[in-house]
């Protein structure tokens, strides 16, 4: 079960990382990719965390909550040596770099969204 959380979280990386690069160049709507990619980015929380953890549905979206909604508002905490990582791909990919609470509520569905699909291919399998 694990490897497939890790590769379900790869492929969720990918297009996340995919659409950031090209979304703005392919000609989509600011919101669309930055709250696109943020729901993308909830979902791999959940995703990773459910490869740790498989088998305990609550405290996979417990945590995965608690993790998404830490890293917004770590946002609020500026240190030279975190602000430099946060220019960079990597960092704004990871961290972003400006507090929102509307990134918090893409996390949010992008939580449910994946715990609502792991549910359902849970069911499915059974």
């Amino acid at each position: 079960m694990r490897g497939i959380y890790l590769a379900a979280a790869l492929a969720v990386i990918a297009a996340g990382v995919t659409l950031r690069l090209a979304g703005y160049q392919a000609g989509l709507p600011y919101l669309l990719v930055k709250y696109a990619g943020s729901t993308l980015w909830g979902a791999m929380v959940l995703l990773l965390v459910a490869a740790v953890l498989p088998g305990r549905p609550r405290l996979q979206l417990a945590l995965a909550t608690a993790i998404a909604v830490a890293v917004e508002f770590v946002r609020l905490y500026h240190a030279p040596w975190l602000d430099q990582f946060r220019l960079t791909l990597a960092g704004q990919l990871l961290l972003g770099r400006i507090f929102s609470v509307f990134n918090i509520a893409a996390y949010m569905a992008g939580i449910a969204l994946a715990a609502l699909l792991n549910t359902c291919c849970n069911r499915a399998k059974t």
